[in-house]
């Protein structure tokens, strides 16, 4: 280990512009727009990635790199299979933190509320948009069970390529699906010197004008 990097000697001097409150919409979610689009501006790789945490209703955590695919004033919308270990845990405990490490702008988004399914409908819809083989590749993967080897997986392709050749409609897998993750709190962080960050969250109160109330915590 004697030529391992040493993390603690890895410093960033952020540098940005202060977030004020008295600058912030009156939701979240407006918020959440103008930053996405800064993101998305900025030419960050996939900046509709997000870390998903989830936990057992124990309070075993898991997390996991997932694509957001919708957002609107009801909340954040991902897919995925819900046989899975998130889609498991989901099941069993809604609750669920989102978050948004957009590190080349030295900002996050951190969400946290409750995940239900979407409609069938939906996802449908939603299924239809994707590309070919992300569609049989649904279909393929078992998604968190144990497999025997890399093989078995791409056999399990394969046979569902010759099923279902390019141009021929897909079925949706009945265990794959979406989740809309409606939010509880959004807290929006933006890195500065000396690690004197600010950190605003929206906490979604119904008796506020506007159902939130902004709050900023300590970095």
């Amino acid at each position: 280990m004697t030529d391992a990097l040493d993390p603690a000697a890895m410093r960033e001097h952020y540098r940005s512009t202060p977030l004020d409150e008295a600058e912030l919409p009156a939701e979240p979610m407006e918020q959440f727009v103008h930053w996405f689009k800064d993101a998305a501006a900025g030419r960050l790789h996939e900046p509709n990635a997000m870390i998903v945490s989830t936990a057992t209703p124990d309070g075993r955590p898991s997390s996991r790199t997932v694509l957001l695919k919708h957002f609107d004033d009801r909340g954040f919308v991902f897919y995925t299979n819900y046989a899975s270990r998130k889609g498991r845990e989901l099941g069993a405990n809604p609750h669920v933190s989102l978050l948004f490490p957009w590190h080349p702008l030295t900002r996050q988004v951190i969400v946290t509320g409750t995940a239900a399914r979407v409609g069938r409908d939906e996802t449908a819809a939603y299924f239809r948009t994707r590309p070919h083989g992300s569609q049989l590749g649904a279909w393929a993967s078992p998604q968190s069970a144990v497999l025997s080897s890399r093989g078995e997986l791409l056999r399990r392709y394969e046979e569902l390529a010759g099923r279902y050749p390019a141009g021929e409609q897909i079925p949706v897998p009945p265990e794959w699906g979406g989740y809309r993750v409606t939010p509880e709190t959004v807290e929006f962080w933006q890195g500065h010197e000396n690690r004197l960050h600010d950190r605003l969250r929206y906490v979604r109160t119904p008796g506020e004008p506007g159902g939130w109330r902004v709050e900023r915590l300590a970095p």
